[in-house]
């Protein structure tokens, strides 16, 4: 078998865990059975740079079971579970990804991803699309699509679509309705806190809590932060998101103020230097920062560094600075996603919409013939998806009559 994982004998404890995962995403499953029988994906070579996580095994073995040839990287240095790598190795998937892989080590498991020519890539921050159109020209002809899970990466996708430079269609997975209003919001939310209460177990309640960016993941460490308790302070740029962050009851302020005022700081924007050297001199003594968005690069921590006389690791996932003047900053999880790498991500429920999506998205890939741009999930798939979940919860909605269709569609009848 073709893997290289931290440790194979942890395969048995990753297979508990993907097992404890279908149980919990009963949409991707009745996709795989459909797969299973149809085999929409024969032949198919996957290449994924996913979060190796219980959830993501799910997605993987789903489109196996639909006849896909799937290898496997991790998107972020600290996100693998070795335990879950583990058990996709022991089950005949090419897996490489270990926990805290060096940056060289990074990029050359997503080229051995690539060595087997994807017809498909699976990413999650667009680093197999940006390593094939860098590096990797010659695997253009071989494939037919591919398929983006985050904000961050479809950004980067766009701009690449603007200036003509992206040369194979990829679906954008995040913006799909039953992705984004539930993944970015309830998953990035709740597993924030988890990943932060992990790494310190800091009463959250009383604290000033700063989030970093109002899109639906700021809106969900948001607003599960002001659950728990916490005084929420937003910080933006975009003035509209900073209005909704009004209406929704936080207080809304320039990062120059709130550095003053937070104690527990989170960014969630998807760019770069968010908090940076001027805000960690102004910081209390004691203030926690943690990042969930994408990259480690919304905290500039070569600034935070300079500024440090001391560095020291006193808790998993916490590094303490102690700053010239003897003030201390606690950094969690190296700056990268604190959700991921001090805790296990999203909840599988959620994740349970997310990776349909994929699913759907690749075989949407196969059946049609597409242009070089980024293309939505289409209204369709995404309303599959949402009435399959609420059939998995028991729950029915109305149907609209023939007379109200035909109302809806007419505009002779007036008012």
């Amino acid at each position: 078998m073709d893997y290289d994982v931290k440790d194979i004998g942890l395969a048995e404890k990753g297979r508990l865990k993907i097992d404890w995962a279908a149980d919990h995403m009963p949409v991707l499953m009745e996709i795989r059975e459909r797969f299973k029988k149809e085999k929409p994906l024969d032949g198919v070579r996957v290449g994924f740079a996913l979060h190796v996580t219980k959830e993501t095994a799910v997605l993987v073995e789903t489109l196996a079971e639909g006849g896909a040839d799937v290898s496997i990287t991790g998107c972020n240095p600290l996100s693998t579970q070795d335990d879950v790598a583990a058990a996709l190795a022991d089950n005949g998937t090419k897996v490489y990804a270990w926990r805290s892989e060096t940056r060289e080590e990074y990029y050359r498991n997503i080229n051995r991803v690539l060595d087997y020519k994807p017809n498909i890539t699976i990413d999650d921050g667009a680093d197999l699309v940006f390593t094939i159109h860098k590096e990797r020209r010659e695997l253009l002809g071989n494939i037919r699509g591919g398929c983006e899970e985050t904000t961050t990466g479809v950004i980067r996708l766009k701009a690449m679509e603007k200036d003509g430079k992206l040369r194979y269609p990829v679906m954008d997975v995040n913006n799909a309705m039953t992705k984004h209003f539930f993944d970015n919001r309830y998953g990035t939310g709740q597993s924030t806190i988890d990943g932060i209460l992990r790494a310190t177990n800091v009463l959250i309640t009383g604290k000033n809590f700063v989030v970093s960016g109002y899109g639906f993941c700021g809106k969900g460490v948001a607003r599960r932060a002001w659950g728990m308790g916490a005084n929420v302070i937003v910080t933006e740029v975009d003035p509209v998101k900073a209005l909704e962050a009004v209406m929704d009851g936080y207080r809304v302020m320039p990062m120059d103020e709130a550095c003053r005022l937070g104690e527990i700081f989170v960014t969630v924007t998807g760019d770069i230097n968010v908090l940076r050297g001027r805000h960690f001199r102004e910081m209390k003594k004691g203030a926690i920062v943690a990042n969930s968005g994408h990259f480690n690069v919304e905290i500039n921590i070569s600034e935070l560094e300079e500024l440090a006389k001391e560095k020291k690791t006193i808790r998993d996932n916490v590094e303490k600075y102690t700053l010239r003047e003897g003030k201390t900053i606690y950094l969690l999880a190296e700056g990268r996603l604190v959700n991921l790498a001090a805790a296990e991500g999203h909840p599988s429920e959620v994740m349970d919409m997310s990776f349909a999506n994929q699913a759907m998205a690749v075989k949407h890939l196969l059946e049609n013939e597409l242009e070089a741009r980024v293309y939505p999930i289409p209204r369709e798939i995404d309303e599959e998806i949402a009435g399959l979940k609420l059939r998995t919860l028991g729950v029915d909605v109305d149907e609209l009559t023939g007379r109200q269709r035909e109302y809806l569609g007419s505009w002779e009848e007036g008012t």
